[in-house]
């Protein structure tokens, strides 16, 4: 009988004996479950929320702050400098000028509909253009607000997530009472978490004067950015920092993004080292039940490769079909999840869904593959490495 042939053999068998087995396969398939719930839940979290903070296609959207910032926050532009930045080449111009829009960017306190505690709702106050610059922005609920008015439209998410934010109802920010005019979705992206109304009333309200915090422009190709930028900072009368939307996003996530999948990664191991223990302590119980049968097997002229192949083979299976039931309860339970969590480079809320991707469910599938082949290598090396005459003898 050739190896191939031995393998093919021993595996079978072994595979049929499981039910013989159902306790310690049982437990076995439960740990490695739980391993892999755990890993694609909490690393859906972070997937979710870096998704929320990138938006499609926003390769020809360029975002503007002053020289050294890092945020909008810590941000400031005059109105002159908006213009000189209004002026810059590589910019799209409609009929009515170039597609541009200086904001402003606060924070404001809203309760929570989870918890009714006060968080930081960022609200935006923005130009006219500001809906043409971003090209996935959709008022899905009422209108857009009136220019000159008290009226903010919302993010889908941040409606979700705080109290007062439905169309029709007003909320108290400051001195004032603004009007919930409508509600927009922005592309899943990160502006779905906040409020929006005219940079022009926002001014007054908030004594910003004739200042802005950012610049958003639409360019024209995403190859004109580089015209763009190099416009912008020749120039000796500004003092700017201009980045594509995607790259000034794509920073702002980095730290809360690299914390969440570093707990993920920290706890799904430590539960990982539990399963394999788990599967190694089955898998030394099936070899130790199976003493008499592999000696008998190696006695008959079966190799020590096949008996170590297929002892690691079932193993492997075992941790599959647990690997398999986990990865399928976190989609059922995690995917599309709605939360919100603060982002500690913005200190804003951002409202996001919890994502979990294929490149998750592949991951767990290496981990399981390897919990699997370690758990049935040491129990299998020892049913081979056994004496003959001494497994013959064992009960």
């Amino acid at each position: 009988m050739n190896w191939l042939v031995q393998v093919y053999a021993i595996t079978l068998f072994a595979l049929r004996t499981i039910p013989l087995r159902l306790g310690s396969s049982f437990a076995t398939v439960v740990g490695i479950a739980g391993v892999v719930g755990v890993f694609v839940g909490v690393l859906s979290i972070a997937e979710g929320f870096r998704a929320a903070m990138s938006v499609s296609g926003t390769d020809d959207i360029a975002v503007v702050l002053r020289g050294g910032a890092d945020s909008e926050l810590s941000s400031g532009l005059s109105r002159e400098e908006t213009r000189l930045i209004a002026d810059a080449p590589g910019i799209f111009r409609a009929a009515d000028g170039p597609l541009v829009s200086s904001e402003l960017f606060v924070m404001i306190n809203l309760p929570k509909r989870s918890t009714g505690t006060d968080a930081n709702v960022p609200l935006r106050g923005v130009q006219k253009a500001a809906m043409d610059v971003r090209s996935d922005f959709k008022i899905v609920e009422g209108r857009a607000f009136d220019l000159g008015r008290n009226e903010v439209i919302v993010g889908v998410g941040a409606s979700r997530a705080f109290a007062g934010l439905d169309v029709g109802k007003k909320i108290r920010v400051g001195q004032n009472e603004w009007e919930v005019v409508g509600m927009f979705t922005g592309g899943g992206g990160s502006a779905e978490s906040e409020v929006w109304t005219d940079a022009a009333v926002l001014q007054p309200a908030y004594n910003r004067g004739d200042t802005f915090q950012s610049v958003y422009a639409k360019l024209t190709s995403p190859e004109a950015f580089t015209e763009f930028k190099d416009a912008l900072t020749a120039n000796p009368q500004l003092k700017v920092k201009p980045l594509l939307q995607g790259q000034y996003l794509a920073e702002k996530s980095v730290v809360l993004t690299n914390i969440i999948r570093g707990i993920g990664v920290l706890i799904t191991t430590l539960m990982a080292l539990g399963a394999l223990f788990g599967a190694l302590n089955t898998m030394y119980s099936a070899v130790a039940a199976r003493t008499r049968e592999i000696a008998t097997l190696r006695a008959l002229g079966f190799g020590s490769g096949p008996i170590i192949l297929s002892v690691m083979f079932e193993s492997l299976v075992l941790a599959i079909i647990g690997g398999s039931i986990g990865a399928a309860a976190a989609y059922a339970a995690f995917d599309g999840f709605q939360a919100s969590t603060i982002n500690f480079q913005t200190f804003s809320q951002v409202a996001f869904a919890f994502a979990v991707t294929p490149q998750l469910l592949v991951y767990s599938v290496m981990w399981v593959a390897m919990i699997g082949l370690l758990g049935g290598l040491f129990p299998a090396i020892r049913a081979a490495r056994l004496p003959i005459a001494t497994a013959l003898r064992e009960t």
